[in-house]
C-alpha cells in the first residue's frame, strides 16, 4: 500500500482522521483542500463566491489529477468524486476509502455550509448533494469505513484493520 486516499461527504472527518492515520501508518499528510487554496491564493468559499462553482471544480480536478506523492495520506475535498479524471489518477496512487457518515450525521456536523466551503449548485441542499454523491464515493472505493458512534480513534482502528484485512 503506497497511498492512502480519503474519500466522503463534507464532515465525514477526512482531515482529521487522515492526519492520525498518517501518524499511525508513519506517512505524509495532504489535504487537497488546502492545495486547491494555495493554487488560487484565497479560501475555498472565496473562489465559490468570486470565481463560481465551475471554476472551483475545475481547480479541484486539476489538483486531483495532478498530485504526486509516496507514502502519503491524502484527504480530498467532498466533491473530489466530480471529478472522473482525478479521481482515475488519485485510484492510480493508491487504495481509495470513503468514510460512510450516515446523512443524519454529516447534517448535524456541518451546520456552516454556506461558509465552509462546500461544492454545491445555487438552491440545492445538503442533502440533495449527499444523495447524488454517496453512489460515486461507492463507486470510486476500493473500501468503506463506516461511521458510527464511537471516538476518532475507534474510526482510524477501523480505518487500520481496513487497510490490513483488504490488502
Amino acid at each position: 500500500m503506497n497511498n492512502v486516499i480519503l474519500i466522503g461527504m463534507p464532515g465525514s472527518g477526512k482531515s482529521t482522521l487522515g492526519v492520525l492515520l498518517a501518524k499511525a501508518l508513519g506517512y505524509s499528510f495532504i489535504d487537497t483542500d488546502l492545495v486547491i487554496s494555495r493554487m488560487a491564493n484565497k479560501p475555498l468559499q472565496q473562489i465559490l463566491d468570486e470565481d463560481g462553482l465551475d471554476a472551483f471544480l475545475a481547480l479541484e480536478e486539476e489538483a486531483g489529477s495532478a498530485l504526486e506523492c509516496d507514502h502519503t495520506v491524502v484527504a480530498t475535498g467532498g466533491s473530489m468524486v466530480l471529478g472522473k479524471t482525478a479521481m482515475e489518477h488519485l485510484r492510480s496512487l493508491g487504495r481509495v476509502v470513503y468514510i460512510d457518515v450516515p446523512f443524519d450525521e454529516i447534517k448535524r456536523r456541518v451546520t456552516n455550509i454556506t461558509t465552509r466551503g462546500i461544492a454545491f449548485r445555487k438552491n440545492e441542499t445538503l442533502e440533495a448533494v449527499y444523495d447524488y454523491r454517496k453512489p460515486l464515493y461507492e463507486k470510486y472505493a476500493d473500501s468503506t469505513v463506516p461511521v458510527t458512534a464511537g471516538n476518532i480513534e475507534e474510526t482510524v482502528q477501523k480505518l487500520l484493520e481496513k487497510l490490513i484485512f483488504d490488502s
